[in-house]
């Protein structure tokens, strides 16, 4: 399975950098994993989030020109919520996935209609590095779960 990560910024603190490679490890022997990491735009409240999350938006589009998609998951607060058996299900059906999260501002409405899967992960806020963390915990419990092996209990 081929999957592509396009993220706005990347983890700042060591914590979420070792969690992060200790899940792209586990995957490693069944994922082809691409993480492309693209500059968020530093914004401060004076700015208008609509235009950063515009110019963002751009940025990922580019980025998806470059990219052998396969269905796209987008993350948004707003997106559809699954059980990890339910969420292994979207894992069946293709060899090649793109996975997209946004930075703090979240994303523009042009990616969301890209998608062909939104997803939330929690009716939690969490931050985009946090998310990205859980998000491939949630891709490795579905490798799990899809290859029968015990992770899901």
């Amino acid at each position: 399975m081929n999957i592509n990560l396009i993220c706005l910024g990347k983890p700042k603190e060591s914590y979420w950098r070792e969690a992060e490679a200790e899940y792209l490890k586990r995957l490693s022997s069944t994922c082809k994993i691409t993480i492309r990491e693209l500059k968020e735009r530093s914004f401060s409240e004076k700015d208008d989030p609509t235009t950063i999350k515009l110019q963002e938006a751009e940025l990922i589009k580019n980025e998806l020109k470059n990219t052998k998609t396969g269905p796209i998951l987008v993350l948004s607060e707003n997106g559809q919520q699954f059980s990890s058996t339910k969420f292994a299900e979207i894992f069946k059906n293709s060899a090649n996935f793109t996975l997209i999260i946004g930075g703090p501002l979240g994303l523009d409405e042009s990616i969301i209609k890209l998608a062909d899967k939104v997803i939330s992960l929690s009716p939690l806020t969490f931050t985009h590095q946090m998310a990205r963390v859980v998000l491939w915990e949630q891709v490795y419990r579905a490798q799990m779960i899809n290859s029968g092996r015990r992770y899901h209990y």
